[in-house]
């Protein structure tokens, strides 16, 4: 009887919207207008079904109120708290010094003649320059990048691994990382029907996956992290997930995103041998989402053939965005090759890095970077290619990735202001992980796992039965429900779990760590108070 009703209810409104569409055809005919060629029904139906929940409507409702706030409508806050995106610089940290003093005088040379900056960023901004056409950062560079920035970011790489040589020519400059990753799945997806190539993608997933895999109409296999051993990775998940999606499509590609987004855990070492191990058996291309870890270290043992001049030693050899005891990074490129053949001569990889996280924080600048491994030669002829349609990264990221890559040394002027300005963010960022994990697990209904790396917590909460009804009700998942309400009457922006994917029944949000510490205490503490009356209200 239900599915009858339901059933007449959607044909009353499909002969509804279909008198809506005759008249709005007539009408635009009675009146000489024409009908738009592009238009919902003719359109990419691919696009359509693109979504991405980190700038989604939760986010337009946060514009709307400051908006409404600007204009002097009152509100239960005074102001929109946007913890919803990764964006350091709007949430108030300060830019590193010298990075901004190098991007200054590449972007305006005259400051050479400035005494305001010291000597080793003139003499980086020379170099720059000296391999930029007509030595000005308006033209373009290689499609491939500045030939002198991928040396650098070649033996970034090398210093990071402990000496594994990195080549330049696997290395391609990309704007930030998200283009980067879907010009690598642009090569990847083909065929049709139950030949369709599939992408296994971890759930909770940062949403730049679905979307992209959405537009290229490629099928996403999902697999899920452990929550409740702190996101952890399973393989026998993995093959769960692997074998299901088999009879429906091809599974090609493994993506796998550590320090984790959103849920900010750090792969062990030997989860990493085995993820590599699985893609190994079964004929997967792996992609390594590394975006918010920037590694560096100084060089370990000596390289094997090594494909640069040795870069020099730094000193001191940490992780930046690592806080939790026990967590380390470890590249995948790293572990692949110290598991020795077949893996390190076989294994397709493609690792990925970017400037718009970390002690950085320069997402507006689009920087970034990926290397390929064992990629066949001619895909990477063909990968050239494609990136040589969008000409070239924008310069000022990749000025701004060279000084990632290649900061001050210790016989700099600037080497002792860089690395206070880079240890104060860090810490920090330790510091608001450690608080972000107390205060949550403190709130009855709210857990959150320890926040080992990256700049993000992903609590689980719970909603009482009521709260999950009404949500259906007005349709809307529950925690979209719940963000909503505490947006409209906190001012504080987080994006509901369901835009990155959960386990069926549990519900949860991302928060950014990156709010002023000064703020983000306050912050945690309302958002755990408006649960707890939310609960309260529908209990």
């Amino acid at each position: 009887m239900g599915d009858s009703m339901g059933l007449g209810f959607l044909l009353v409104q499909l002969g509804r919207l279909m008198a809506v569409r005759t008249v709005g055809h007539n009408q635009a005919t009675m009146n000489g207008l024409r009908e738009k060629v592009l238009t919902l029904d003719t359109m990419n139906a691919c696009v359509k079904r693109v979504e991405y929940a980190v700038r989604g409507p939760i986010v337009l409702r946060a514009l709307e109120l400051e908006q409404e706030l600007s204009q002097g409508v009152k509100k239960p806050f005074t102001e929109v708290i946007r913890a919803n995106i990764g964006d350091a610089h709007a949430m108030g940290q300060k830019p590193i010094t010298f990075l901004r003093q190098v991007l200054a005088l590449c972007v305006h040379p005259d400051l050479q003649n400035s005494p305001d900056f010291p000597e080793d960023a003139k003499r980086k901004a020379r170099s720059i320059l000296q391999a930029c056409g007509g030595h000005s950062l308006g033209a373009y560079s290689n499609s491939s990048g500045i030939q002198p920035i991928r040396e650098h970011v070649a033996q970034y790489i090398q210093r990071r691994d402990g000496g594994i040589p990195a080549d330049p020519n696997n290395i391609f400059l990309s704007t930030g990382a998200s283009d980067a990753i879907v010009t690598v799945l642009k090569l990847l997806v083909a065929g049709e029907g139950r030949c369709r190539t599939g992408v296994l993608i971890p759930i909770p997933q940062y949403p730049l996956y679905s979307a992209a895999l959405a537009e290229l109409d490629a099928v996403q296999v999902d697999y899920y992290l452990d929550e409740d051993r702190a996101w952890a990775l399973d393989v026998a998940e993995l093959r769960r997930a692997l074998c299901q999606a088999r009879g429906h499509c091809l599974p090609r590609v493994l993506c796998i995103i550590n320090p984790g987004n959103p849920t900010g855990q750090v792969q062990t070492r030997e989860c990493i041998e085995a993820v590599i191990r699985f893609a190994f058996e079964e004929r997967l291309f792996l992609m390594a989402d590394e975006v918010r870890a920037g590694a560096r270290g100084r060089g370990g043992g000596p390289a094997r053939a090594p494909a640069l001049t040795p870069a020099p030693a730094r000193p001191q050899v940490y992780q930046d965005n690592v806080y939790a005891e026990g967590s380390q990074f470890h590249s995948f490129k790293k572990v692949l090759m110290e598991m020795g053949p077949p893996y390190s001569t076989q294994q397709e990889l493609a690792s990925f890095h970017s400037i718009s996280k970390g002690y950085m924080g320069e997402c507006g600048l689009r920087g970034g970077y990926m290397e390929v491994v064992n990629m066949d030669p001619a895909v990477q002829q063909q990968m050239q290619k494609l990136v040589s349609v969008r000409l070239c990264p924008p310069l000022p990221g990749q000025v701004a990735l060279d000084v990632v890559v290649s900061p001050p040394e210790p016989s700099d002027p600037s080497f002792a202001q860089f690395q206070a300005e880079k240890q104060e963010v860090l810490a920090q960022l330790a510091a608001k992980a450690k608080l972000t994990e107390q205060v949550f697990n403190e709130a009855p209904g709210i857990r959150c796992n320890p926040v080992q790396g990256a700049m993000y917590s992903f609590p689980r909460i719970q909603l009482p039965p009521r709260a999950v009804r009404r949500a259906k009700e007005l349709g809307q998942a529950p925690d979209m429900f719940f963000c909503l309400r505490l947006l409209e009457e906190t001012g504080i922006c987080v994006v509901p779990g369901c835009g990155f994917g959960q386990r069926e029944g549990t519900y949860h949000f991302r928060m950014t760590i990156l709010p002023a510490a000064e703020k983000l205490r306050p912050l945690l503490e309302k958002l755990s108070q408006f649960h707890a009356k939310f609960t309260r209200e529908y209990s």
